[in-house]
C-alpha cells in the first residue's frame, strides 16, 4: 500500500522526536557540574522561572540596578516605578505568534504556522508585583553575583537596538503593564523559547537538560541537576 511508507515516515519522525525531548531533559548541561562558590557567604540574588504548558519567562528583582541596567522599560512607559511592583519579567519568543496571540481565543493560522516553522524574534517584558511562591509554575533559584551579572547581560543582549536605541514596538503590548521588543537570532520550532531560557539559565550558573524545546522538558531538568 503506497500509503503506509508515509505513515511510517511520520511515525518515525514523531518517534525520533520523542526520543530527542526525552534525551536532552535527561542529558545535563553542563555534562559536569561546574564548582560553585560558598553561597552562604557570598551574596546572592533569587531569579525565577516562570512556565506555562507551552513558554517560560523569567523574573529578576526590580531595584535599582536592574532599572539602570535596563533604562528602556521605564521609557517606553512601563510601570517598573510603581510602588507594588517587584519583578521584571523577560521571555524570548517567535515574533507572529507571540504578538498576535495574546490568549488561545486568538489563536490565527499564520502566527501559528510561523510558531512551528521560522519567525523573526522578539522580547516580551512584564512587570508583576509579588509571585507567590512555591508554584507549580514558578521556580526560585538563588545564584551568586558573577552569575547574576551573567544573566543580565545576556538578556541586555538578546534586545536589537535601533539606530542605537532600545524601543518598544508600537502597537503590540497585551496591556497597560508589558510591551514588545525587537530582539537577536531566529526563532525555530527547535530553537525556541524554551531553549532561550535554558541558555540564559546556563548563563546564570544553573544546569538544564541538553536540549529544552518544552516548559516541562526544561523544568524537570532543572529540578534534576540544580
Amino acid at each position: 500500500m503506497f500509503w503506509k511508507r508515509p505513515v511510517r515516515w511520520l511515525v518515525a519522525v514523531v518517534l525520533a522526536a520523542v526520543l530527542a525531548a526525552v534525551a536532552g531533559t535527561m542529558i545535563p548541561r553542563p555534562l559536569w557540574p561546574v564548582a560553585k562558590a560558598d553561597m552562604a557567604a557570598a551574596e546572592t540574588h533569587r531569579i525565577l522561572v516562570l512556565s506555562n504548558p507551552i513558554h517560560t519567562d523569567i523574573a529578576i528583582p526590580i531595584d535599582a540596578e536592574t532599572l539602570a541596567r535596563f533604562p528602556f522599560l521605564a521609557e517606553s512607559g512601563m510601570p517598573v516605578d510603581h510602588p507594588n511592583a517587584r519583578w521584571l519579567i523577560f521571555g524570548w519568543g517567535g515574533r507572529a505568534f507571540y504578538i498576535e496571540t495574546p490568549t488561545w481565543a486568538e489563536l490565527k493560522p499564520v502566527p501559528l504556522i510561523k510558531g512551528l516553522t521560522v519567525d523573526r524574534s522578539v522580547i516580551h517584558a512584564d512587570v508583576a508585583g509579588e509571585i507567590v511562591e512555591p508554584s507549580d509554575r514558578v521556580a526560585g533559584f538563588e545564584i551568586g553575583t558573577e552569575n547574576y551579572q551573567r544573566l543580565l547581560s545576556f538578556i541586555e543582549a538578546s534586545f536589537t537596538p535601533m539606530d542605537g536605541r532600545i524601543e518598544a514596538i508600537p502597537g503590540t503590548a497585551y496591556g497597560p503593564n508589558d510591551r514588545f521588543f525587537e530582539a537577536n537570532g531566529w526563532f525555530s520550532a527547535a530553537v525556541g523559547c524554551n531553549t532561550w531560557t535554558a541558555k540564559a539559565l546556563r548563563e546564570a550558573g544553573l544546569r538544564t537538560g541538553w536540549w529544552n524545546p518544552l516548559p516541562v522538558s526544561l523544568t524537570t531538568s532543572l529540578s534534576l541537576y540544580n
